[in-house]
């Protein structure tokens, strides 16, 4: 705990085994209270090796459900558990777990509600390995939604992310995606109903055993980002209702 705070990870795991051992030996058990592991129907040891390693909370989907909706799997368990603070935290090892602590200090002292750790701030991405490819589309996105929604953050797009329990109760994340532009839908809504989101530096590695999206489902991933954010200014203008605004 945290100021009498209750702090839970969260795990979204998808043939994760090669990185899961690593990824849970950093993480700050002498303040994260529940640690849960959602694996998303994986072909690989992932939910024998969660075992092994002693977490708590472990579910398997019997079916693939998509990263969305392995996170929705996930935050619906954190809250069931009673969290004050949700971190995910991608298991694959590519963003620190070491930065938790900092990043639920700034929720718990009531600074931000939310926190995203940031390839962008610094030189993390590029110096961690980043194709020069992805970066240029994350800059580009990145621009485009914050001209379009009027916000400032580095990046939409990391996997790195806290929140807390009052955030997640307040927005309906079960309207959303179950593919992986659930992550930007979810900050479409966190900024529509008025929150702010602070963000940290956060270093990244990409190496074989990271999971990452093959070109054509990243092109996907762009178009499904700039229709939000173009829904976002609609529904501020009024120009137009969807359903994740609801």
């Amino acid at each position: 705990m945290l100021k009498d705070k209750k702090i839970c990870v969260v795990l979204p795991a998808y043939n994760a085994a090669k990185t899961l051992e690593m990824t849970y030996g950093e993480i700050p058990m002498d303040i994260v209270d529940e640690v849960i592991l959602v694996d998303d129907h994986s072909s690989d040891d992932t939910v024998e090796e969660a075992h092994r390693l002693g977490i708590r909370h472990i579910i398997r989907h019997e079916s693939n459900k998509g990263y969305g909706g392995n996170q929705k799997t996930c935050y619906d368990k954190a809250l069931e558990l009673g969290a004050d603070v949700v971190v995910m935290l991608h298991p694959d090892y590519q963003y620190t777990p070491q930065l938790i602590e900092s990043m639920c200090y700034i929720i718990v002292n009531g600074v931000y509600p939310v926190v995203l750790g940031s390839r962008i701030l610094g030189m993390g991405a590029r110096k961690g390995g980043m194709p020069r490819y992805k970066y240029f589309f994350n800059r580009c996105l990145t621009l485009f939604q914050n001209i379009v929604m009027h916000q400032k953050l580095s990046e939409y797009h990391t996997g790195y992310r806290a929140f807390s329990a009052e955030v997640l109760r307040r927005i309906d994340y079960h309207k959303d995606s179950d593919d992986f532009v659930f992550d930007n839908q979810m900050l479409a809504q966190i900024f529509y109903a008025g929150y702010e989101i602070a963000e940290v530096t956060c270093p990244t590695k990409y190496f074989p055993e990271a999971s990452s999206i093959n070109f054509r489902r990243s092109a996907k991933y762009g178009l499904g980002v700039l229709c939000t954010a173009l829904q976002y200014r609609m529904q501020k203008w009024h120009l137009g209702r969807f359903d994740i605004f609801s």
